[in-house]
């Protein structure tokens, strides 16, 4: 069977590769097309992945609405010479698009209930939507809940085992604490009105972790000089390894808060955003594995109090053991799925 998978940002890349190898390991061809966003292009090549490239990502307004014109065109063009059976994508209008007009099925998934811009592009056109049993959202017969988080496709235990190399990479000692932070752009389509911490508290923040170990930063955007020295020597898909071992991790960052929670790693996310994902509530309410914050003075007396918990890591492991009891991978979702289309 061939299959396109679509790539529009680097946490996408993670969520599809185990679904990728697998299918390769079935004899099915797998077709990858990516736009440069990012580490997108980075992590591709890191993996191994051959893929065709779709362009670069814009951040104006007026230049996202002329992109999907342009991408729709060499998506069809590109699927015209692979002829492709499936789409599969993550909230992906070019793959939806492409599939209606090749009379072609189309899965995407979505998980973020705010990003409403590009529901409007992409669902009258797929076939199916999956989301997590949480996602707050109604969006209609096409949307299939699961019981799981999209951030278990490449991070359930299943598929994903933290490498101790990195504690190695990142000069960690024998029970030093590290911090790991994320800071985003904040040019994403989701993102318009929304902003994070401004620069003195970015400062407050590091001042403020290094009094217990060392802090590590990683940004979407090129960092200030003063900021370079915190940048960790890792590659990107060494990552997940070290969101795990990190005694605390606060992103303004979706997706690598969400990794850092599935990880077991006490997480706060700091964003005015996440109180719309049904995602975060349930990591929050029902498992106690993150903290959605806006406001920075919370923040930093939220800080105060998880720095004091000697315990803190451990009880963060135990909680994550609960999830993984009652959460499934959609990368299994996605093999079944497969697998059922083959015999209809």
């Amino acid at each position: 069977m061939n299959i396109i998978v679509d790539i529009r940002h680097p946490g996408h890349v993670h969520f599809f590769k185990n679904f990728i190898w697998e299918m390769n390991k079935l004899g099915h061809n797998i077709l990858i097309t990516a736009k440069d966003k990012d580490i997108t292009y980075e992590l591709l090549n890191n993996y191994g992945f051959n893929y065709e490239k779709i362009g670069k990502n814009h951040v104006s307004i007026i230049k996202k609405l002329l992109e999907i014109i342009i991408d729709d065109l060499k998506m069809i063009r590109i699927a015209l010479n692979f002829k492709p059976d499936l789409f599969f994508g993550l909230a992906s209008y070019r793959a939806a698009h492409a599939s209606f007009i090749l009379r072609k099925k189309c899965i995407n998934f979505d998980d973020t209930e705010h990003s409403t811009y590009e529901q409007w592009v992409y669902l009258p056109f797929t076939d199916m939507v999956f989301t997590p049993n949480s996602f707050l959202k109604n969006l209609g017969k096409k949307q299939i809940r699961y019981n799981g988080f999209h951030q278990l496709a490449h991070l359930h235990p299943k598929y994903f085992k933290p490498d101790e190399k990195i504690l190695k990479k990142l000069n960690i000692k024998n029970d030093e604490k590290f911090f790991f932070i994320r800071f985003i752009a904040w040019e994403a389509g989701h993102d318009l009105g929304h902003k994070g911490l401004n620069y003195e508290n970015k400062i407050r923040l590091i001042q403020t972790l290094e009094k217990y170990g060392k802090v590590f930063i990683n940004t979407e955007k090129k960092m200030p000089n003063e900021f370079e020295k915190y940048k960790p020597n890792i590659k990107p898909e060494e990552l997940h390894s070290a969101l795990y071992f990190a005694h605390l991790v606060i992103s303004e960052g979706g997706t690598t808060a969400t990794e850092a929670a599935v990880l077991g790693t006490p997480t706060i996310h700091f964003s005015s955003t996440g109180k719309y994902c049904g995602l975060f509530k349930d990591l929050h309410d029902n498992y106690g594995l993150i903290y959605v914050i806006e406001n920075p003075e919370e923040l930093f007396k939220l800080l105060e109090d998880l720095l004091k918990d000697k315990l803190l890591k451990n009880k963060y492991i135990d909680r994550r053991a609960k999830l993984l009891k009652e959460k499934i991978s959609p990368t299994d979702l996605m093999i079944q799925y497969v697998s059922k289309f083959k015999s209809d």
